[in-house]
């Protein structure tokens, strides 16, 4: 009997160190994410505005970090069309017609269809998001809003180790219809796409695989990585959050678009650049990221190792 009960004790205290798991809510507003009492992560689903403005839906906010900061902005007063991690192209024509801006959030809007939560094997736990792309600039026969792109959107969230955790999104985008579209902004930069807007402390280092990086106005050339980090809480150590771009992803994946203040973070220029790309109703353009969110600098963990890892998978 003693050691049937120092058996079970050990049994007991194994399961609760393999315990960790991943907990997923879906709501008719949004989508959280979490892990025991710790907060992840917010999908939002339904429309929010800022007094009636700058009407988004189709995003992440707010992001946490591992000690519980929120590391991402929404509305930031300096570009209020701004928000979270977010994915978007100014540039949106059918044919030869501008349709709306679905950065700077005009004549655009997301309807999420579904939201619904993906089998895994794991302790992770991961959503699909159903979105139709919609603009009051094209319209059927009976004047309703026609969509004209369905994105199709996953999250995977993995449960955190002992300095970080994994977040992965896909994004799947197929034209509903013909010579449908999409470009970034119409300058030299040609901004656009996967863009995370980020909390930017005074003491914000960018480091990718080639070293530390220096922004500057234009695109810089780096690694297929990113990670930005620094003292995003006054009282915490340094954290920070690295963004991976899958190799399958359109080339190139090592110029980003990067800012030290007052912007958001443009992960991977150029796609499509200035210059609009059609995309196919048979086959959808995928883009694929994975997020880290660790605490410590870039220093504290292998990045390139955990790149290697997701691009194997």
């Amino acid at each position: 009997m003693k050691w049937t009960f120092i058996l079970l004790i050990s049994i007991g205290l194994l399961s609760c160190s393999d315990s960790k798991q991943v907990n997923v809510s879906i709501n008719a507003d949004a989508a959280h994410f979490s892990e025991g009492n710790d907060s992840i992560l917010k999908y939002q689903i339904a429309e929010k505005s800022l007094n009636g403005k700058y009407k988004r839906a189709n995003y992440i906010h707010p992001l946490y970090a591992l000690n519980g900061t929120v590391l991402t902005e929404d509305f930031p007063e300096d570009h209020p069309h701004h928000r979270g991690i977010f994915w978007a192209w100014h540039q949106l024509y059918i044919g030869d017609k501008r349709i709306g801006d679905g950065w700077e959030i005009d004549h655009f809007s997301w309807d999420v269809v579904s939201v619904e939560e993906l089998p895994q094997k794991s302790s992770a736990k991961g959503i699909k998001a159903e979105v139709l792309w919609k603009s009051d600039l094209w319209l059927d026969a009976e004047g309703n809003e026609k969509p004209f792109v369905k994105e199709i959107t996953t999250f995977k969230v993995y449960p955190r180790t002992e300095n970080y955790r994994l977040i992965d999104i896909e994004i799947n985008s197929l034209a509903l219809e013909p010579n449908m579209r999409i470009g970034g902004s119409e300058d030299v930069k040609g901004y656009g796409g996967f863009s995370p807007r980020i909390k930017l402390p005074n003491d914000v280092a960018f480091t990718s695989s080639t070293g530390e990086i220096i922004p500057e106005n234009l695109p810089v050339k780096a690694g297929p990585w990113m990670d930005i980090s620094g003292l995003f809480s006054e009282t915490e150590e340094p954290s920070g959050i690295t963004i991976l771009c899958h190799p399958m992803n359109p080339k190139p994946i090592d110029q980003w678009i990067l800012r030290k203040q007052r912007s958001m973070q443009n992960a991977v220029y150029p796609f499509p650049g200035a210059e609009p790309m059609v995309l196919s109703q048979s086959h959808p353009t995928v883009l694929k990221y994975r997020i880290i969110i660790h605490s410590g600098d870039a220093k504290s963990l292998d990045i390139n190792s955990i790149y290697s890892n997701y691009v194997i998978q």
